[in-house]
């Protein structure tokens, strides 16, 4: 068996999709992308396909090896994405091959099913205590919300007290065993970080996502002292050698690796084994389509340190086309008490809707994010 073809598509909402097929009729899919710069993730696995065609397909470590370390420069969210979105489809044409789901092929899976969860309010939150009472009667134990508009590197007291009032309203509204996740969004500097964290403590929150950037990794120990409260990073890190610096640094509980940014499941299944070596928990980034989704929840079976998993099931960020529209078995992404089983079908386990693929790609999507900009002009995390 030897690959015969790579295509690229891009679809709404803002998601890049891979389409392997072999020269004896097998297709594996992946979701390649970094989201706002798709076209540009796109035309690097269009520049890898020449080390691709011809090439045992069954050979996925040898393969990946050949992608990140064959070129003299590596890592990096465009390479790794592109890397990412070819490893899945491999995964899906190797599981296929073998009529069996891929955890299996991983060493098999350790649990029945995962807990989920459901996000809740926009960049800007208005109504979040409705929002996530509405996600509890639906079944959801968690949400997770963006903490705050822009934040200048010192700020006032009024943003924070606005944070502070949305989360409380959503504890008193859903009780205090429910699970709320604050994401800070790589808004927020060190000095506000600190004073928003240490305030935040009292709501008992299930973790606090990204409280400043990895670029400043070091920072995460100064609010991990001042802040009892997990902390949950790692969505803009894209190898193990990036991971392991941020695990060194002692002050995270939960690595948030993407499957679609950061290799792959060859490369995030070693990055999670690294974490649970540190005691670290795992809970994979995926604000992304199905063929993400379906990654994350074979390498979750085959985690004993996966503790949720995100999804974009009604996520703000999906416009036009949601995650279930491209896939024809809908029913193997029930969500049942806040819970997913894991898929069942060969590969990764999504019958894709190639119909409305290729329709898509027609048009092709060209998602950017807002630039958002402080009252005194200058440039503002988004």
């Amino acid at each position: 068996m030897k690959i015969a073809s790579v295509q690229t598509y891009l679809i709404r909402p803002r998601w890049g999709l891979v389409e392997i097929t072999t020269d004896d009729g097998y297709t594996g899919w992946g979701e390649a992308v970094i989201e706002g710069r798709a076209s540009t993730v796109a035309a690097c696995v269009e520049e890898l396909t020449e080390y691709l065609i011809g090439k045992d397909p069954m050979r996925i470590e040898d393969i990946w090896n050949t992608l990140y370390r064959a070129g003299f420069y590596r890592g990096g969210p465009i390479l790794m994405s592109a890397i990412a979105g070819i490893d899945q489809a491999l995964w899906d044409i190797k599981g296929k091959y073998y009529n069996a789901p891929v955890y299996d092929l991983m060493g098999g899976a350790c649990r029945d099913n995962i807990r989920v969860y459901s996000w809740i309010g926009g960049d800007r939150p208005d109504d979040v205590a409705k929002a996530a009472l509405e996600r509890k009667e639906a079944g959801f134990s968690a949400i997770k919300m963006n903490a705050t508009e822009e934040l200048q590197m010192v700020d006032t007291y009024d943003k924070i007290d606005a944070v502070l009032e949305r989360v409380a309203s959503i504890r008193e509204a859903v009780g205090k065993y429910f699970g709320i996740a604050v994401d800070f969004h790589g808004r927020v500097h060190k000095p506000m970080a600190k004073i928003l964290a240490k305030k935040l403590e009292e709501f008992d929150l299930m973790f606090i996502e990204e409280p400043v950037l990895c670029e400043n990794m070091e920072d995460f120990i100064n609010i991990a002292r001042v802040a009892n409260i997990p902390i949950a990073t790692g969505e803009r890190l894209f190898t193990r050698y990036d991971f392991k610096r941020l695990l060194q640094t002692g002050a995270i509980d939960i690595i948030q690796p993407d499957l679609s940014h950061a290799g792959g499941l060859t490369e995030v299944k070693k990055i999670a084994s690294m974490a649970e070596a540190y005691d670290v928990a795992l809970a994979p980034h995926c604000p992304l389509g199905p063929i993400a989704l379906a990654s994350c929840l074979n390498l979750d079976a085959t985690c004993y340190n996966a503790v949720i998993q995100e999804q974009s099931i009604g996520i703000h960020y999906n416009v036009g086309k949601s995650v279930l529209d491209y896939v024809l078995n809908k029913e193997d992404f029930t969500f049942v008490d806040g819970r997913v089983k894991l898929p069942t079908k060969p590969g990764l386990g999504v019958d894709v809707n190639k119909e409305l693929v290729l329709e898509e790609n027609k048009t092709p999507h060209s998602w950017k994010n807002p630039v958002w900009r402080h009252a005194d002009g200058t440039v503002a995390e988004w």
